[in-house]
């Protein structure tokens, strides 16, 4: 149980990331957070003390975040989880070795390299589109423009939340399963 996550909220309810079951622990001896949600009759026991896991903490005080830079790491990945692994041209499920990142709007055209404008595609897939736009190769993207703006963060944390549903109601869990299914 010690190798969990545990979701932690910002003091304003907003989701910051996981921790491990550890250092959510430590944090609550050293007073920094309250516990929100336990994980069920899950408990770690010393010798001399038997500490419920938590499963969702919020700290005691509010930390500013900048978006931009954590948004960067690890984005292949990240869009693949989004994506669930699947080509969003022809809908073959592939593990990241089969897969690629392709740009919705070509960089030839001016295209960016965000989240917003990348999805996954299979080696065919990408070389078939090559350098034009979905609409141009007729192509059309499985999952909706609007899907994709969600934050990389978020997707990976509601990807954490499948098997946690204590989480979803910090995560706004609700509108996101709703457009997942009918983008599948």
């Amino acid at each position: 149980m010690i190798t969990g996550r545990v979701l932690l909220l910002n003091f304003s309810y907003e989701p910051l990331g996981t921790v491990g079951v550890a250092r959510a622990i430590c944090m609550q001896v050293c007073d920094k957070l309250y516990v929100e949600e336990f994980d069920g009759d899950n408990v770690l026991r010393s010798p001399s003390t038997i500490f419920p896991v938590p499963s969702v903490v919020r700290l005691r005080a509010y930390v500013h975040v900048r978006r931009k830079r954590r948004e960067n790491t690890m984005k292949r990945v990240r869009i693949y989880i989004r994506d669930r692994y699947r080509c969003q041209y022809c809908g073959d499920h592939k593990t990241a070795k089969d897969l690629t990142l392709d740009h919705i709007l070509p960089r030839a055209q001016g295209g960016t390299t965000t989240s917003q404008n990348l999805v996954s595609a299979c080696v065919k897939c990408n070389q078939r589109k090559g350098n034009r736009t979905p609409e141009q190769a007729r192509m059309p993207l499985l999952t909706p423009q609007r899907l994709l703006k969600l934050g990389l963060d978020h997707v990976l944390l509601c990807h954490y939340a499948e098997s946690r549903p204590e989480w979803k109601k910090y995560l706004f869990m609700d509108e996101f399963d709703v457009s997942l299914d009918k983008a599948a």
